[in-house]
């Protein structure tokens, strides 16, 4: 197993891992709160376009499995304490509802995708950018099984791919081609930093 992102910035500045640790948690949940700010309806569909799969994935690699997962176990948490969290919508229900309502497959998958991808950045997928692609597809693939999986039961297989999956998939894997070349690029900084 190799050490996380965060950890070893941590241990480069000779600061406190636990509260390094804690800071970055609360991050990462308060950048996929406001990643889910930026969010686009769309008429077909009742699930918007937004950022916080990129911000799951890349918070996944950066904290490792453990952290990545509770980084967004407190997002949803803050989302579930009535907190303005969640994208913003219409017809979407606020709060803990949200949470059984037809994105709620989506949210729900944030902290397993996170747990994934931090597992396989433990593992040294988040050094290079072909690892990371794959480390980052992965967690998609469960973002988009659960969310699919939560629509089906509303809207049957084929409704739920045509409204959850296919309005999203092309732009979410540029997003992650585009993502994925993060940490290895952070990776490689440190590496230069410490000649």
């Amino acid at each position: 197993m190799q050490s996380t992102l965060i950890d070893t910035l941590a241990a480069r500045r000779d600061v406190p891992l636990g509260a390094t640790r804690a800071l970055a948690v609360l991050f990462i949940a308060a950048l996929t709160a406001a990643a889910a700010q930026i969010s686009i309806p769309l008429p077909f569909t009742v699930v918007p376009l937004t950022f916080q799969p990129m911000v799951v994935l890349l918070g996944g690699l950066a904290l490792g499995a453990r952290l990545g997962m509770a980084s967004q176990a407190l997002y949803l948490a803050a989302g579930v304490a009535g907190l303005p969290v969640f994208a913003a919508s219409a017809t979407l229900p606020p709060g803990a509802l949200r949470l059984i309502g037809p994105t709620g497959g989506y949210l729900l998958a944030y902290p397993m995708a996170a747990l994934l991808v931090g597992y396989l950045a433990e593992r040294g997928l988040d050094r290079r950018y072909l690892t990371s692609v794959a480390a980052m597809l992965a967690g998609l693939v469960v973002v988009y099984a659960c969310g699919a999986t939560w629509l089906s039961t509303s809207l049957g297989v084929s409704g739920a791919l045509a409204a959850g999956v296919y309005p999203f998939l092309a732009a979410d894997v540029v997003k992650v081609l585009a993502a994925a070349g993060v940490l290895p690029g952070l990776w490689k900084l440190l590496g230069r930093a410490s000649r």
